[in-house]
């Protein structure tokens, strides 16, 4: 089988990123075939495609929708030329459908999780924490049961945690060295299954064949140039035809800076929304009594800097304060005595402060009170 898409790694190689060679890809795929009916298959570390897009055309382009996560921008651009869908961004920032995938194809980023970081990017586990089992513990409920997993990670990543958690989860592993040796990669076969449909004599000699080359203590063959075995079937989708969740959770910085240019924010509706408060204010038809005026006080209606028609500019700002005004009444008893009535009547009283901002004037920079 030959490849069909040219290998542009070179030009993305940036940020420990390093895809999986041509010669371990083909070998790989060799070993995978399709079922009837349509099929999704994921790749969530998937650089710029070329891998998920070989297996997509292996099983059969026509029945298979390809789904791809990429963090880098770049490299995402590139995928989404390959694959139906694309997610620029971190896989750990997307809600994804359970369940909704035939084949997993998974080559995480490697290296040490950060001290401070393994509590917040939701890592769960005992063992050294690793990029490799975080992504692999955040992209296993994606696969469907029944589903094909191909992990590819470095041979000293396999300790006794994440052997234990593929021994668990799989049934029909296999192993392989890479063809590349740069990095001691190996393949890692493998079909879900329900824990009760585990095999325990097969588990336990995978687990203990796994653990040998963790520890260093053998080596993977190479993965043959012919699949000598049954291939590993990919099952077809379980219900609908793609999955019913599948975006970012938060906003493409991309996506987002097209929506502020097409919906421009605002300014198309400026007139609408502020227009009243840019008109300039019509004097009322007749002089404001002190109701009036104290209620314009109140609602803030008279403040800002004003200037009158003799030239004095002032800084104004109205309020309104209450006080109690004392109204006496005096009666005459029918005994000849005198009965004295004090009423209290509530009054609003309009203040201004001003401050004098006229140039050559003797109270310039003086705050003023108008009553």
């Amino acid at each position: 089988m030959a490849l069909m898409f040219p290998r542009l790694a070179r030009n993305f190689i940036k940020n420990g990123y390093f895809p999986t060679d041509e010669a371990t890809l083909e070998r790989t795929l060799a070993a995978l075939a399709p079922t009837d009916g349509p099929m999704c298959i994921l790749d969530p570390c998937a650089g710029e495609g070329v891998a998920i897009a070989e297996a997509a055309h292996a099983l059969g382009r026509g029945q298979v929708q390809a789904f791809a996560v990429e963090y880098d921008a770049e490299r995402a651009r590139h995928a989404r030329r390959l694959v139906d869908r694309c997610i620029h961004g971190d896989l750990m920032d997307t809600l994804i459908s359970r369940q909704s995938f035939g084949l997993l194809w998974l080559n995480p980023p490697y290296g040490d999780l950060s001290k401070d970081a393994d509590g917040n990017i939701g890592y769960q586990g005992q063992g050294r924490a690793r990029l490799e089992k975080l992504f692999y513990q955040r992209t296993l409920p994606l696969l469907q049961y029944g589903g094909v997993l191909v992990f590819i990670v470095p041979s000293y990543v396999l300790d006794a945690e994440l052997v234990g958690w593929l021994t668990r989860h799989f049934s029909g592993l296999r192993v392989y060295q890479a063809v590349d040796k740069q990095f001691r990669q190996v393949v890692i076969f493998g079909r879900r299954a329900r824990q009760r449909d585990q095999v325990s004599d097969s588990a336990k000699a995978a687990r203990g064949l796994l653990m040998q080359i963790g520890q260093g203590d053998a080596e993977a063959e190479e993965l043959p140039v012919e699949w000598p075995l049954l291939p590993y079937i990919v099952p077809a989708t379980p219900s609908e035809p793609e999955p019913e969740h599948f975006y970012r959770v938060t906003m493409e910085p991309e996506q987002f800076a097209e929506e502020v240019g097409r919906l421009r924010g605002l300014w198309p509706a400026l007139d609408t929304h502020l227009g009243a408060a840019q008109q300039s204010l019509r004097p009322p038809a007749r002089a404001l009594s002190s109701w009036h005026l104290a209620l314009a006080l109140a609602a803030g209606a008279i403040s800002g800097v004003v200037t009158s028609k003799a030239g004095r500019v002032l800084a104004v700002k109205g309020d309104t304060h209450k006080e109690k005004v004392l109204h006496t009444e005096y009666t005459e008893r029918d005994d000849g005595t005198v009965a004295e009535t004090r009423i209290l009547t509530d009054k609003f009283v309009p203040v201004i402060r001003a401050w004098d901002l006229t140039p050559g004037s003797a109270t310039r920079g003086q705050v003023l009170t108008i009553r």
